[in-house]
């Protein structure tokens, strides 16, 4: 009887992932190890990794393996599992976050196993309060690095905003393309979680707006791309945070009346999309710490 379960439950996930792979182009499909415990964790692997038509979960709270379906030109699994380890579950490659780990109730509270990587230069015989301590240093002299190549890509932004403001068009070409330059240097997978997760989502968006202001010295024209380059500079910056608080700045005359955003380092209001015609339009309507 139990082999006859066995062979059901086979075909019907065969039958589930064959739908699947009708759905997702591009199909890759992979196993790895995702850490939980029932089936509440269950339901939140899956809608945390799952895109529709293009990534699903399929996690099995006995075995603790998933199956991990894929557009491969879309996504991958690092992505799906970095999703997942911001709901609060680790896995083979990523350790959740330990304030998302605590969020989870209690029943979903799975034991955790130690990630740190065992060298044979590695002393072990150490207490658990000093081994705490060296840990917690490793993780600060990680960290440091993955938000500081950010700070490039900010401070030419910051020109770039500053070269509108006395609207000089050559100016901004100029600093527009060292802005390109920045946001190519940056090393993604350095990035933390959260960081590189807002980074996947605008990364284009701010390369393509930085290269066609380089491309033009028509101040119009580079008033209204920086417009969009803002908004997307502000999710970045909204997570990756600056080394001084950060002033997200509104011009209701802007965009044709609809308004426009901006961000400075000053919360003195100074308009990049006017310049000296208008220089104090607007108003500070966030500050970011």
């Amino acid at each position: 009887m139990n082999s006859i379960k066995k062979i059901v439950m086979a075909i019907i996930v065969l039958l589930s992932v064959t739908s699947v792979n009708a759905q997702i182009k591009n199909t890759q499909t992979e196993t790895v190890k995702i850490y939980g415990n029932c089936g509440m964790c269950e339901t939140t692997i899956e809608k945390a990794g799952n895109i529709k038509k293009i990534a699903r979960v399929d996690w099995n709270k006995d075995s603790k393996m998933a199956i991990l379906t894929y557009d491969s030109q879309k996504t991958n699994q690092e992505e799906i599992l970095k999703r997942i380890a911001l709901a609060g579950y680790d896995s083979t490659s990523f350790l959740a976050p330990e304030a998302a780990y605590n969020n989870l109730s209690g029943c979903c509270q799975y034991d955790r196993e130690a990630k740190v990587a065992v060298t044979s230069e590695t002393k072990i015989d150490v207490s658990d309060s000093e081994q705490g301590k060296r840990m917690t240093t490793m993780e600060n002299n990680t960290e440091k690095p993955k938000m500081d190549q950010l700070k490039p890509v900010f401070d030419n932004y910051f020109s770039l905003k500053d070269a509108l403001v006395k609207t000089d068009g050559k100016a901004v070409s100029t600093v527009a393309k060292d802005l390109l330059a920045s946001l190519n240097l940056v090393k993604m997978d350095e990035l933390a979680m959260d960081v590189h997760l807002v980074w996947m989502k605008v990364m284009k968006a701010l390369m393509a707006g930085a290269k066609n202001i380089s491309e033009t010295q028509d101040i119009k024209k580079q008033r209204s791309l920086f417009m969009s380059l803002s908004i997307n500079m502000h999710d970045l910056i909204k997570v990756a945070k600056y080394e001084t608080p950060v002033f997200y700045q509104f011009c209701p005359m802007a965009n044709d009346g609809k308004g426009a955003n901006w961000l400075s380092k000053e919360d003195a209001i100074k308009n990049p999309y006017y310049g000296s015609q208008m220089l104090s339009c607007g108003k500070t309507i966030e500050t970011i710490k």
